[in-house]
């Protein structure tokens, strides 16, 4: 494995965001336990916030290191992990008791094995390459926004609670699977048409989430959740090349 010499100086900077990521998941699994679930999701949403910001500040800096991989790899395992499987389970799933239980534990454990499997993978810290398999923050945010839209008083409102167990079945199976997800592209290498579509679909979705109270970034994940699996079952059924046999590696 390539490793870089590590600058503490300018890691600082974006091994505080990584930090900051920790700091909201904390504070989501705490005011999940007092039943503040949407604050709680809000938390989750921030994290991811942050988790994408250390990336791209590492990158810019030039401080991707072997430790930050790790690093990154704890606060995600924290707020992406922990933070959404506890949610799932306090605002609705304890009422099955040890069943529940059980099932809220699939995203942490199947986030754990997915963030080891990357880890153990991954061949130069600074290349940024496309998912195999789904990222553990659009898992999160996915379960933690599907709980924010659809949460009743201390638990999910009918219908929409009984899409709840099959969607956390999903998302753990997707983070362990080989299919492909695409990393956003840097600017660039980007076309002006891709530039000006990716701006508007930015904008949009912006705009529908502020006028939907956030609902519709629900939607917005799950059609990146589904992209993924549409785009596998195209390719082998048009016997296609399949994508990810071209990913060499990933980031969580």
């Amino acid at each position: 494995m390539k490793r870089k010499p590590f600058n503490l100086s300018k890691a600082i900077i974006p091994n505080t965001f990584t930090a900051l990521n920790i700091f909201c998941g904390f504070l989501s699994i705490a005011f999940a336990s007092e039943g503040e679930f949407k604050t709680a999701v809000v938390m989750i949403v921030i994290a991811g916030l942050f988790d994408a910001i250390d990336g791209i500040v590492a990158r810019l800096l030039k401080t991707s290191s072997q430790f930050g991989v790790e690093l990154d790899s704890l606060s995600d395992i924290v707020s992406f992990g922990a933070a959404p499987a506890f949610l799932v389970y306090q605002s609705h799933l304890y009422q099955y008791d040890w069943i529940g239980m059980i099932i809220s534990s699939l995203l942490v454990v199947f986030g754990s094995l997915r963030l080891a499997r990357f880890n153990v993978q991954l061949e130069d810290v600074s290349v940024k390459t496309d998912f195999r398999g789904l990222p553990i923050p659009v898992s999160a945010i996915t379960i933690a926004m599907f709980v924010y839209s659809f949460q009743s008083g201390n638990q999910i409102a009918e219908p929409y609670s009984y899409f709840l167990i099959p969607l956390i079945i999903l998302l753990s199976f997707l983070m362990v699977s080989t299919i492909g997800y695409d990393a956003l592209p840097k600017p660039k290498y980007m076309s002006s048409t891709t530039k000006v579509l990716l701006l508007l679909f930015i904008v949009v979705g912006f705009a529908a989430t502020i006028y939907t109270d956030g609902v519709a970034l629900f939607y917005i994940f799950l059609s990146i959740v589904l992209f993924g699996i549409f785009r596998k079952l195209f390719n082998m059924i048009f016997n296609r090349k399949n994508d990810d046999v071209q990913i060499n590696e990933e980031l969580n």
